[in-house]
């Protein structure tokens, strides 16, 4: 499985309107999002419901049920605690490409987070005709990626990346189309040079670290019907066989040939409990289980998770990305348990307000912020080993120099430029006025971009 990132109408007013579900993140980003995507979040069915911006990551749900011709809907309700959680996945997941730290996988299952709340979504969306869903869900999906595609593929291409660079020029071609339809990995340029002063060597592969998001999340939205469908039928069994099938890739009772294909089947082993686990809280499944059932079981299974990683060699450069089955279960276990506590949060708790603006950007950018910000970590990288060469500072504060941590205030302020010159794009996805900073409430005007 590639490495994940560690690893989707205005409302309310603080709130943009709404993955990816990527995500991101919605993170739906997304990502995602997603339609964001990471990704909007639904509730249980005895919540409000609502819609956000995707996951990893991506999108916007468009409001369900009647309404008077020619009036226009009005703006679900968000539920907070979701917004939070997506925003927390992603910026855990920024933190982590740029520390590397193996424990913050554990602390934080972001993907397994944003893939949960994408579900979630989908399953609430999904009570309108499937076809119109998945085409809703693709919309807000691939915009930003054939952005970062058109601009890092011409970039490649300039630095000397050709047909020829992997002997198959014919099939260099086609596989320049999963830029358009990520049914696959994108192809990339390996081993460029830097950019000077801006880009490090090899940023091409660095631009396709997060990719494997918008493809898997891409297989998610497309066998959501039917996977609704079987969680309708036989509610458990659908949770867990994503469960199965990973234990039988892990233990080799399942080989799969080639390269492509086991790398998607196997993110569905890995995430896939989790995204039928939000489809089955939207549909109200783990609302039917006894409440002591979820809080004595879900720890077990990510104990026995974290008791596999540790046993297989968990250490730095060896996480939970790196052992599939262990992230499997220890994801499981944690995204079962914060959906069963899954507070309704309509209006932000008094101690959390100060974080509104920040989490409504997170969530209203969660797309553009899971694709690009991989390259503005090696661009901060880039820019502050530069400052090595200033012999005041390489023999006074060498201490500083080697601090990854001022390299992470340098990366949030370029995903911020990333925020500003690309994010708009999210909004023309999703049918919205393109805003330039969706931190706050969009401001009614005529045309042009709002910020």
């Amino acid at each position: 499985m590639t490495t994940p990132p560690s690893d989707v109408a205005p409302a309310s007013s603080d709130v943009v309107p709404a993955f990816s579900d990527v995500a991101l993140a919605s993170p739906d980003v997304a990502l995602a999002s997603p339609d964001v995507v990471p990704a909007s979040l639904p509730t249980t069915t005895q919540e409000t419901q609502h819609v956000t911006v995707p996951t990893l990551p991506p999108g916007t749900d468009e409001p369900t049920g009647p309404a008077e011709p020619g009036a226009p809907r009005p703006a679900p309700a968000r539920d907070r605690y979701f917004d939070l959680l997506r925003a927390v996945a992603l910026f855990r997941v920024v933190f982590y490409h740029l520390m590397g730290w193996p424990w913050l996988t554990v602390v934080f299952p972001s993907m397994g987070v944003m893939f949960a709340l994408a579900g979630s979504l989908m399953a609430r969306s999904l009570k309108r005709p499937a076809p119109q869903v998945v085409r809703g869900r693709m919309r807000r999906l691939l915009p930003p990626l054939w952005l970062l595609g058109a601009l890092g593929v011409t970039g490649m291409v300039l630095q000397g990346w050709s047909p020829d660079d992997d002997g198959h020029p014919v099939w260099w071609w086609l596989h320049l189309g999963y830029w358009i339809l990520p049914l696959s990995d994108p192809p990339y340029a390996e081993g460029l040079p830097g950019i000077h002063g801006i880009l490090g060597a090899d940023w091409g592969s660095e631009m396709a670290v997060p990719l494997w998001y918008i493809r898997a999340y891409l297989w998610f939205v497309l066998l959501s019907p039917f996977l609704l469908r079987a969680l309708r039928a036989l509610p458990w069994a659908t949770v867990l066989s994503p469960v199965a099938l990973c234990a039988a890739l892990e233990f080799h009772f399942l080989h799969l040939p080639g390269e492509r294909l086991p790398d998607a089947v196997s993110d569905f082993s890995v995430f896939g409990a989790c995204w039928v686990l939000g489809m089955a809280h939207r549909e109200g499944v783990l609302k039917r289980v006894p409440s002591y059932v979820v809080p004595s079981v879900a720890p077990v299974v990510a104990a026995v998770g974290l008791w596999y990683a540790l046993t297989h060699g968990f250490r730095q450069d060896h996480d939970l990305n790196d052992m599939p089955f262990a992230q499997c279960l220890w994801s499981f276990g944690a995204v079962l348990l914060l959906l069963h506590i899954s507070p309704s949060w309509s209006e932000w708790p008094r101690r959390l307000r100060p974080l509104r603006r920040a989490v409504t950007l997170l969530n209203s950018r969660a797309v553009t912020i899971y694709l690009w910000h991989n390259l503005c970590i090696l661009a901060a990288a880039t820019l502050w080993d530069d400052l090595w060469r200033f012999d005041v500072l390489s023999e006074h504060f060498s201490w500083l120099l080697d601090s990854s941590w001022p390299e992470l205030a340098i990366v949030w302020v370029l995903v911020c430029g990333c925020v500003v010159l690309f994010g708009w794009v999210e909004d023309l996805a999703a049918k919205r006025r393109p805003r330039l900073w969706p931190a706050g409430p969009a401001r009614a005007r005529r045309g042009g971009l709002t910020a």
